[in-house]
């Protein structure tokens, strides 16, 4: 009974050399291939997590020079955070960011380039949106009345809509496009929840525009429903 199963082991022993000898490189490749690629997913998330650390360092840093008004610094640590961070939250919230203070800075043309880098390398709609948004402000209080609307065309988040109505309505009110204007300060107003302070701003424009919302409230309503 013994010299049966030590028959039968050395059987199943050949067997397995067997087919070692035939799938057994081929194997060995596929494990290479699996472990190599888990070790290298393991990597990747050990870097994305120490670019996330180290870039949340910069922005802190690049928000206390903000506060500070310390426009050397500023233009410093925001170039540090585009050129190591680049693809990263904190990057694109350093764009807008130091937007808003090179504005309050008077550095107009400064500011310009932050948001256009942020609309040209977000990966984030929101951020490119915003990026957009603000934008278009600053060109419309330059009176560059057709380059603020490029700015609001295309496609933007549903949550957006409403606002890049309301702008575009301002755009056309400065331009003295006095029908397109309503027609976009009509759209922000169906497109604004009712419980939205903002969307009294909206009605205010209207009104200064001879239109009476309230009047015409049920007129709008069926109109977005459409």
């Amino acid at each position: 009974m013994a010299n049966q199963l030590d028959l039968e082991e050395q059987e199943q022993l050949d067997q397995i050399k067997h087919f070692w000898s035939q799938y057994g490189n081929a194997i060995t490749w596929v494990l290479i291939v699996v472990l190599g690629a888990f070790a290298g997913w393991n990597f990747y998330q050990y870097w994305q997590r120490n670019q996330a650390v180290a870039a949340a360092a910069l922005f802190d840093e690049l928000d206390r020079s903000v506060q500070s008004s310390d426009a050397t610094r500023i233009d410093r640590v925001f170039g540090d955070m585009k050129s190591r961070f680049a693809s990263t939250t904190y990057a694109h919230q350093s764009g807008l960011l130091v937007a808003k203070q090179y504005m309050t800075m008077g550095k107009t043309d400064a500011a310009k380039s932050a948001l256009t880098w942020v609309a040209e390398t977000s990966s984030d709609k929101a951020y490119q949106a915003l990026a957009k948004l603000r934008m278009s402000a600053i060109l419309l209080e330059d009176k560059n009345f057709d380059a603020a609307l490029n700015q609001l065309n295309g496609s933007f988040p549903a949550s957006f809509e409403a606002l890049v109505a309301d702008r575009k309505g301002d755009v056309f009110a400065s331009k003295g496009d006095k029908v397109k204007a309503i027609a976009e300060y009509e759209k922000a107003f169906r497109l604004f929840d009712a419980r939205t302070e903002y969307r009294q701003l909206v009605v205010v424009k209207l009104n200064a525009m001879g239109v009476d919302v309230q009047a015409n409230a049920s007129t709008i309503t069926v109109a977005e429903k459409k």
